[in-house]
């Protein structure tokens, strides 16, 4: 076993022509891994992206080979999944105005080139989800909005078609089945890349790190939404007056253990099953 890739929150080995997909319990907001670990946030991850794979097995081929045959100190928390030769470009799906793309729409009235109806509030649910692609890599080292346009001219008209056709398929069902336990997937940002010529989807799906989740009984337009995914502890982040920049400031017990809670309640309402913790 091979330790090729070191991320901000996950860890990649090549095992005999595979590759080791290992959530760690860190954490990463704007960019910068923060240096308190939440506990089993790795395998909360880890298990809700295996369970969605399953879910969304008959829209698109996906990476994961077993979730079980990965070495002891890894259980839990790692994938055994096939090498992917990756597409440079975030996939968003959008169903809500919140975030970045709030900034964007209250400026041009448009999210990545997407013309929006006017009069929308923070919090407001599309007309239908729209497709607004980042850059996965850029010069100033974040995610920066480019338009389904721009992924033409990387990628090619069919790829681009297919990317955007994927994305906004995977995020309605996903959003259409969290909705029938309560919970809004108001985004989600999803990875693909290349199996041959097979275009598979990679990474994770549908997580509390990748998308914003909020439950469906406390949903109110026209102001912040109480998130029960990272955003809580970036919003919580911001309140310490850091400026973003490395090192991020070190999470107080209460903090941490209030995060956990929240991935431990997007596992169990989304999926329908009590989590037991690693290896119970």
């Amino acid at each position: 076993m091979k330790h090729i890739h070191a991320g901000k929150v996950r860890d990649l080995y090549e095992d005999d022509g595979d590759l080791l997909l290992v959530a760690s319990d860190r954490v990463s907001v704007y960019d910068v891994s923060l240096p308190t670990p939440i506990p089993e946030k790795g395998a909360l991850l880890t298990q809700l992206s295996v369970w969605w794979f399953n879910q969304l097995a008959d829209v698109v081929p996906n990476h994961l080979i077993s979730a079980t045959d990965v070495p002891t100190e890894f259980a839990g928390q790692a994938i055994r999944c096939k090498p992917l030769k990756m597409i440079e470009v975030e996939c968003i799906a959008r169903g809500y105005l919140v975030g970045l793309g709030l900034r964007e729409y209250q400026r041009d009235g448009t999210v990545s080139g997407v013309q929006l109806p006017p009069g929308l509030r923070e919090g407001d649910k599309l007309p239908e989800p729209i497709f607004t692609p980042t850059t996965k890599y850029s010069d100033t080292g974040h995610d920066e909005f480019i338009t389904f346009d721009d992924v033409v001219e990387q990628e090619g008209r069919d790829v681009a078609e297919r990317l955007r056709e994927l994305t906004l398929e995977i995020y309605s069902k996903g959003a259409a089945r969290a909705a029938e336990n309560g919970v809004i997937i108001a985004d989600t940002k999803l990875e693909f890349g290349w199996d041959d010529d097979v275009l598979t989807l990679g990474d994770e799906v549908l997580t509390s790190d990748s998308s914003r989740f909020w439950r469906a009984e406390e949903w109110e337009p026209g102001r912040p939404q109480k998130a029960f995914d990272k955003q809580f502890v970036r919003d919580w982040s911001v309140s310490t007056g850091w400026d973003k920049t490395p090192p991020g400031p070190e999470i107080p017990p209460e903090i941490v253990q209030a995060t956990r809670d929240r991935y431990v309640e997007a596992y169990e309402k989304i999926t329908g099953q009590r989590w037991e913790g690693i290896g119970t």
